[in-house]
């Protein structure tokens, strides 16, 4: 691994201390930028003072902090520029409302559905029978799978609606809504990058074998699922930086799925893991460096 740069020329704030920090550390060193970590939350911050100078010194942020309201501290402390910042976040988290962007730009996603809770069971029946069975039921502003299900039938359905009304029955739940939508069989998952509007590389996560005989299907890594770098081809690259350019974030991940012949966009993630090197196409870090450049100088 390179060493840290002796005299860096920017230094370079990151709020997550996993495999991404790791990484850019070590791929940005050779072009003169220091990766630092900066933690965000489950701390006790200060609100009116740096009194440790521990947010002192930096040049520009990653990725605004995960957590919003403890990441606002953190924001006004190091008073950076974020490559992608509150806004991105916001916006890529709202799954219907980046949905709905990519679809009014003429971009092709999953026929969904979003629920604003509580809604009765009749109008959720309904729109079900429009997506059509089995319906996935997704959180809208989840990460990682968490709380995806798949509804075979109307009694099926029901039972997960029932789990998400106790859960937003919780008045400090803040979204409340979720979404109804297609699933697509046999699908093939991708999660491409895009830098400054540029396909950079793609993975293509693939369940572990003999999971699908056992009734797996959500190809999501954090749940067993391996991420193999792939090459899209010609209009698979256009359709990732399309919806790059419809959701307007510097850096993003884009979800493919492929079923049948036809492709969609099903979500974007403002907040990317960068994956190994050999999964991304040539340039790749000089394009990272370059991104970090020029958000400093705004």
């Amino acid at each position: 691994m390179p060493s840290p740069p002796a005299d860096p020329e920017l230094r370079l704030a990151v709020t997550t201390n996993a495999e991404t920090f790791a990484r850019l550390r070590e791929r940005l060193a050779p072009h003169g930028i220091a990766v630092d970590h900066v933690r965000a939350d489950e701390r006790t911050l200060r609100v009116d003072a740096d009194p440790e100078g521990e947010f002192a010194g930096f040049d520009v942020g990653w990725v605004y902090p995960s957590r919003l309201m403890e990441g606002a501290v953190v924001d006004t402390h190091l008073g950076v520029p974020w490559v992608n910042g509150r806004d991105a976040v916001l916006g890529s988290r709202n799954k219907a409302g980046t949905l709905a962007t990519l679809a009014a730009a003429g971009v092709p996603v999953p026929e969904t559905r979003v629920v604003s809770n509580p809604v009765d069971d009749e109008a959720v029946l309904a729109a079900a029978a429009e997506v059509g069975y089995p319906v996935v039921v997704k959180p809208n502003s989840a990460t990682r799978g968490v709380g995806v299900a798949k509804a075979t039938d109307p009694d099926s359905l029901l039972g997960v609606t029932d789990y998400l009304d106790l859960v937003h029955d919780y008045r400090a739940t803040g979204d409340k809504s979720f979404l109804l939508q297609e699933f697509l069989p046999d699908a093939t998952d991708y999660r491409a990058m895009v830098v400054d509007g540029e396909y950079a590389g793609a993975v293509e996560r693939r369940l572990p074998e003999g999971a699908v005989a056992d009734g797996n299907w959500k190809h999501n890594v954090h749940r067993g699922a391996v991420a193999a770098g792939v090459d899209l081809d010609d209009d698979a690259r256009d359709l990732v930086e399309r919806a790059a350019a419809a959701t307007g974030v510097p850096l993003v991940g884009v979800d493919l799925l492929e079923s049948d012949g036809r492709l969609v966009v099903s979500e974007t993630n403002a907040r990317p893991t960068v994956d190994a090197a050999g999964k991304y196409r040539a340039g790749f870090d000089e394009s990272l460096a370059a991104l970090v450049r020029r958000t400093a100088q705004r």
